[in-house]
């Protein structure tokens, strides 16, 4: 497949574009950006075209894919025009800003018979697929608490780009950047959610939450947490599931308790093998797993975010109704 990568605004962008050109068979042909400066400097970079009319770029009929890697305000539009045009997409989390641009996103898939794939890259490692595993075979029992902590330390050392801490561009801080993965992730796990109670705040103070929880309550009663930030370090991924019948702790080691292990901690022999990349699977045309990456758990993290957001906002619940939310009578977070 022939790709255009659309905009180097995200971190990840430089990286896509290394990793669609040393893992897979397809090849990026152009570029485009909302900054032709910078648009410019990748295009020569990677000895492709900077095309400087969207328009133009998808009218090209070389090029089949696009790679949505522009502020996450302008996702909608950019990714609409792409469907329309008969691209396939492939965009960085979250998917748009919020519910309704979602589902007109859908909307327009529906119109093609095509599906997008979102860079959900945590599903695709063998740690949390051996936990998914785990969770589905039963062995924990009913599962009742589960959290993950994802955090990194962009802030406090200052090696994350200004326009991160843009809210209209990005629509929050680190919830909806880095805390996108233990939302999806949890989802992934337990089910439906359907309330966020928020708790956010900003230690290096640029404007937006850089240290963040979201507690979320799924169908079937089992609670969530979502924990991330911009200003820890040497924190890796941390996850843990509870249940009626064992607990499973995933950080640096994977080890998991239950009671047909009488009790004894087990670290597993084998995982499973990792998943390629959302990235790479969406350019080799996988279409079979992409499912797990597609529309509707594109639209469950915004409603989720969405969710979070209102929850920080207005300091009570919000609940997570048919394709909305509302706030929840008589909650907050100070109780």
């Amino acid at each position: 497949m022939n790709i255009a990568v659309v905009s180097y605004w995200h971190v990840h962008a430089e990286g896509y574009t290394k990793e669609v050109l040393e893992k897979t068979d397809s090849k990026i042909v152009a570029v485009w950006d909302e900054e032709e400066e910078r648009g410019r400097k990748y295009a020569e970079e990677f000895s492709v075209p900077f095309i400087k009319d969207y328009e133009e770029l998808l009218h090209n009929s070389n090029i089949q894919g696009v790679i949505i890697t522009a502020p996450t305000s302008m996702h909608k539009e950019l990714i609409i025009k792409a469907i329309k045009q008969g691209k396939k997409v492939f965009s960085e989390k979250v998917l748009a800003l919020t519910l309704s641009d979602c589902l007109e996103i859908k909307e327009a898939l529906l119109a093609s018979g095509k599906d997008i794939t979102l860079s959900l890259v945590k599903k695709c490692e063998s740690t949390f697929l051996f936990a998914k595993e785990l969770v589905e075979s039963g062995s924990l029992g009913r599962i009742t608490y589960a959290r993950m902590r994802n955090v990194h330390n962009g802030s406090t050392g200052n090696w994350l780009p200004e326009h991160f801490y843009n809210k209209e561009q990005c629509g929050g801080g680190a919830m909806i950047d880095l805390g996108a993965h233990p939302m999806y992730l949890l989802t992934w796990l337990l089910g439906t959610p359907l309330t966020v109670q928020s708790v956010f705040t900003d230690i290096t103070g640029h404007g937006v939450e850089d240290n963040a929880v979201s507690v979320i309550e799924f169908e079937g009663e089992a609670i969530g947490v979502a924990e991330t930030g911009f200003v820890s370090v040497y924190t890796p991924p941390i996850l843990e599931i509870s249940g009626t019948d064992g607990t499973l702790i995933v950080g640096e080691t994977i080890r998991y308790a239950t009671k047909e292990t009488e009790g004894r901690w087990i670290t597993p022999d084998k995982l499973p093998p990792a998943l390629p990349s959302p990235l790479v699977m969406w350019a080799r045309d996988q279409g079979e797993e992409m499912e797990a990456f597609g529309i509707e758990a594109s639209i469950t993290l915004t409603k989720l975010m969405e969710a979070a957001y209102e929850s920080h906002t207005t300091g009570k619940k919000a609940v997570i109704a048919t394709g909305s939310f509302q706030t929840h009578p008589g909650s907050s977070i100070a109780d």
